[in-house]
């Protein structure tokens, strides 16, 4: 037995453990404790290197800037020639262009004329602005009022020689790619793509374009779990659909060990008597919960088959969604190696809505969070919250977080969001 099989097993022993009702909190805390980021690394192109996770810290090989630049176009001047109270009248020597310095010295009573990004002049510690000085044809005059170092761009004042620019673990988002650029690196080093299999269960699935028997449904769920991967960074391997029978599950279970760092089915882990998925998964593996105390989603598994994670979701296209983005998302981030693992935004606001809640479950409600004509931002539900409609998730930009203990909530309560919107 592996050190990571012990660890779960040692979990399961747990005086709190309860795998037939695991608080949020907990599942969570437990998930959390068997993650180990990828370690495979890829030396990409800058530019294919965007939406991966940084696998090294990227160190700046000079000063950026490398040189004292003006932020403004005006005047390289001497401080020590200006007045505090008063005018001077200084002479232009020469301009500074970004990307073409100024080459002559700049002696007392002399000022160059110099562009924003220009190099400044060695002499010089000060830029006045042009549009408070008079220039008339090689001279200038300039009032009082300017302190020493305004407009000016130090070198090194961004990033220093040897300091640490980009730290590990980071999505590399344009900024980020522009960063790396700016400091004349061309590739870096990012972790490999999680891999995740992904499959439904379940006799009454239909693919696409198939007609549907009495009883039958489409298969939604390997659809939307595709596009939450893919907007993860994820390689999406989807294997399908796989029917009720023991012999196909236990096949599909090993196929999708063997190939991916972690396993995701929808459907098959409730108590009903074709799901088999909870007896397979205590053979083939590990399991360190298979119910949890929310609502949508209360039969959601986790734990391990050979190598790879497994997550089983429930069949309901909603739940999927809910315990994908309450608990699944956060896993594979932490094993695509990011670090920290963003959390989803989550503050208090007025619900405009009744909400129906009896205690002992933590629910995740849909809602939608919007500003009144004052700005003032409050969240009504989207509708019938039933676990089965996908149209919910659909016109909501963020959950209603209602905790465990939470009754019933009357319009005017302050509520928890979590906020979705560019998330899911």
């Amino acid at each position: 037995m592996n050190n990571q099989s012990k660890s779960i097993r040692a979990a399961s022993c747990s005086d709190d453990y309860d795998p037939n009702s695991m608080p949020v909190a907990k599942a969570r805390a437990l998930i959390a404790r068997f993650l180990t980021p990828v370690s495979a690394i890829e030396r990409l192109n800058i530019r294919a290197a965007l939406d991966r996770v940084l696998a090294a810290d990227v160190i700046s090989p000079l000063d950026v800037p490398a040189h004292d630049n003006s932020a403004m176009d005006g005047y390289a001047v001497r401080c020590a020639d200006l007045k505090t109270d008063g005018e001077v009248t200084l002479k232009i020597v020469g301009t500074a262009f970004a990307g073409v310095p100024y080459q002559g010295q700049v002696r007392a009573g002399e000022c160059v004329r110099i562009m924003t990004g220009g190099v400044v002049p060695a002499e010089c510690d000060t830029i006045v602005m042009q549009e408070h000085v008079e220039a008339k044809g090689d001279s200038v005059r300039i009032g009082g009022g300017h302190p020493q170092g305004q407009n000016l761009r130090r070198a090194g004042e961004d990033l220093k020689t040897g300091q640490i620019a980009l730290k590990r673990g980071l999505l590399l988002r344009p900024a980020e790619i522009g960063l790396i650029a700016s400091l004349g690196i061309g590739e870096v080093g990012v972790f490999r793509k999680l891999r995740v299999a992904f499959f439904s269960t379940g006799d009454e699935l239909r693919s696409i374009g198939t007609p549907l028997g009495t009883g039958q449904i489409y298969d939604s769920n390997r659809y939307t779990i595709h596009g939450m991967l893919t907007r993860l960074g994820c390689e999406a391997i989807d294997m399908g659909v796989v029917r009720d029978d023991p012999k196909l599950l236990e096949q599909a279970f090993a196929d999708a060990a063997a190939a991916a760092d972690v396993v995701i089915t929808s459907g098959g882990v409730s108590v009903g008597e074709a799901d088999f998925v909870k007896d397979l998964l205590q053979r083939l593996g590990e399991v360190v919960f298979w119910k949890i105390a929310m609502k949508p989603g209360r039969p959601l598994a986790y734990g391990r088959i050979a190598n790879a994670h497994f997550f089983g979701l429930p069949g309901n296209p909603v739940s999927v969604m809910v315990t994908f983005y309450q608990f699944v998302r956060e896993a594979l981030l932490k094993l695509s190696g990011r670090d920290p693992v963003p959390l989803l935004p989550a503050f208090k606001v007025p619900c405009m809505s009744n909400l129906k809640k009896a205690p002992g479950r933590t629910e995740f409600q849909r809602g939608v969070l919007a500003p009144d004509t004052s700005g003032n931002w409050s969240v009504r539900v989207t509708g019938e919250q039933g676990s089965g409609i996908l149209r919910s998730m659909s016109e909501a930009n963020c959950f209603i977080i209602l905790p465990e203990a939470q009754g019933n909530v009357a319009a005017g309560m302050a509520v928890e969001v979590q906020v979705m919107e560019g998330v899911i």
